[in-house]
C-alpha cells in the first residue's frame, strides 16, 4: 500500500448520508437530560442520564416494533453494566477484571446478535465511566435509576422519531446471529484482555484519567480490517489533538452548565452527521463532547489540565489498540485457533448423533 493510497483513505469522505433530522433528534434526545440538569442545578447526575440516553444511537433500520425493543434491552444492558462496574470499583485490583467480564459479555452478545455500530462500545464507555465515579454504595439505586431514565427518554424519543417517520409502515427485517460462534469466542476473549489489559496498565502507572485509555482501545479495536483499525488510530491521535483546541476555546470562557449542556446538543448532532463521512472529523468533536461529560468524573479538575490528561491517555489507548488489532488482523493465529475448534466441534457432534443412535437402537 503506498503512502498517498493510505493518505488518500484517511481523508476521504464516504458516500453514505443520513437525513438531516436523525442527527437533530439525536443531539435532542442525548443533550435533552442536561439540559434539564443544569435548569435544576443537577447537572453532574443529569450528565449520568445523558449517559443512558446514548442508547438511541442503537436504533435500528427496522420497524417501530424491533426498534423499541432493542433500545429497551440495550437499557437494560446499559444499567447492568454500570452496576457490575461501580461494585467491581469498589475493591481494589478488582475494575480490570469487573471490565473484563463486562466487555467479555457484550461482546459476544452485540456481535452474536449482529448489533450494527456503535455495537458494544457504548456499552463499555458507560462501565469505564461508572469505575471512575467517586464510589458511594448509597447512590447505586440512584446512578442505575439515572441511566434507566436516560434509557427510556431515548426510547421516548425514538418512538416518537419513528412514527413521524413511518417506520411502522416498513418492511419487518428478522433477525440474524452470526453462526460462528467460535470465532465470535476467540475474538471476545482477545478484545476482552487487551481492553481490560489496558485498563490495568493505566491504573499501574497512577494516570488521573485512567478510564480514557480503555475507551480509547475499545474505540480502535472496533475495526473489523487492519486498515480500518490503522485509520481509526490516526483519525483518533490527530482528531483528539485538533478537537483539545475546540475543547479549549469552549473552556476558555467559563461556560455555565447550561451553556454546556446546549453544547452537548450541538456537538452530538455534528458527531451524528460526520461520523458516517469521516471518523476522523467526527472525533474532532467527540472530544469536547466526551470531556464535557466527563465533568462527573472530574471532581473540579481545572479544564486545561483535564485536557492533558486526556490527550494523553487517548494516545495511549490507541497506541494499545493499534498493536492489539495488528495481533488479531494480521496474524493467522486466531483463525488456526478457530478451525480447531471447528473440528473439534464437528467431532463432537458427529461422536452425539451416533451415541443417541445407538441408544435408541438399544431400545
Amino acid at each position: 500500500m503506498s503512502i498517498r493510497t493510505t493518505l488518500k483513505g484517511l481523508v476521504a469522505l464516504n458516500k453514505a448520508s443520513r437525513p438531516w433530522h436523525l442527527p437533530v433528534t439525536a443531539g435532542v434526545a442525548i443533550g435533552a437530560p442536561a439540559v434539564i440538569g443544569a435548569l435544576t442545578g443537577t447537572f453532574n447526575d443529569a450528565m449520568i442520564a445523558s449517559l443512558g440516553a446514548m442508547v438511541f444511537l442503537y436504533m435500528s433500520p427496522n420497524r417501530t416494533t424491533s426498534r423499541m425493543l432493542t433500545m429497551i434491552l440495550c437499557t437494560f444492558g446499559f444499567m447492568a453494566c454500570l452496576t457490575v462496574a461501580t461494585l467491581a470499583a469498589a475493591v481494589p485490583g478488582l475494575a480490570p477484571v469487573g471490565l473484563f467480564l463486562i466487555a467479555l459479555t457484550v461482546i459476544v452478545i452485540t456481535r452474536y446478535y449482529r448489533l450494527p455500530p456503535p455495537g458494544s462500545f457504548f456499552f463499555i464507555l458507560s462501565s469505564c465511566v461508572a469505575m471512575a465515579m467517586p464510589f458511594e454504595f448509597a447512590a447505586i439505586p440512584m446512578r442505575v435509576g439515572l441511566i434507566a431514565l436516560g434509557g427510556l427518554w431515548a426510547v421516548l424519543m425514538a418512538f416518537i422519531y419513528s412514527l413521524c417517520t413511518g417506520a411502522h409502515r416498513t418492511t419487518s427485517i428478522p433477525v440474524e446471529v452470526d453462526p460462528r460462534v467460535n470465532a465470535i469466542l476467540l475474538e471476545a476473549l482477545f478484545l476482552s484482555i487487551c481492553i481490560s489489559g489496558a485498563y490495568a496498565f493505566a491504573l499501574s502507572l497512577d494516570l488521573d484519567n485512567p478510564y480514557w485509555v480503555p475507551i480509547s482501545c475499545a474505540a480502535i479495536l472496533q475495526g473489523a480490517t487492519f486498515r480500518m483499525v490503522w485509520h481509526r488510530n490516526i483519525h483518533r491521535i490527530v482528531g483528539t489533538s485538533i478537537g483539545m483546541l475546540l475543547a479549549s476555546f469552549i473552556f476558555a470562557f467559563h461556560p455555565s452548565p447550561i451553556v454546556l449542556a446546549l453544547w452537548i446538543c450541538a456537538l452530538q448532532t455534528i458527531v451524528e452527521v460526520l461520523i458516517v463521512k469521516n471518523y476522523g472529523l467526527a472525533v474532532i468533536f467527540i472530544t469536547p463532547l466526551t470531556v464535557i461529560m466527563a465533568e462527573i468524573t472530574s471532581s473540579g479538575m481545572d479544564a486545561s489540565v483535564l485536557l492533558e490528561h486526556r490527550m494523553i491517555d487517548i494516545v495511549l489507548g490507541s497506541v494499545i489498540g493499534f498493536v492489539a488489532g495488528a495481533i488479531f488482523h494480521r496474524t493467522g493465529l486466531f483463525r488456526s485457533l478457530e478451525q480447531k475448534m471447528d473440528e473439534r466441534s464437528r467431532l463432537s457432534e458427529l461422536l452425539f448423533s451416533r451415541t443417541h443412535e445407538s441408544n435408541h437402537s438399544d431400545q
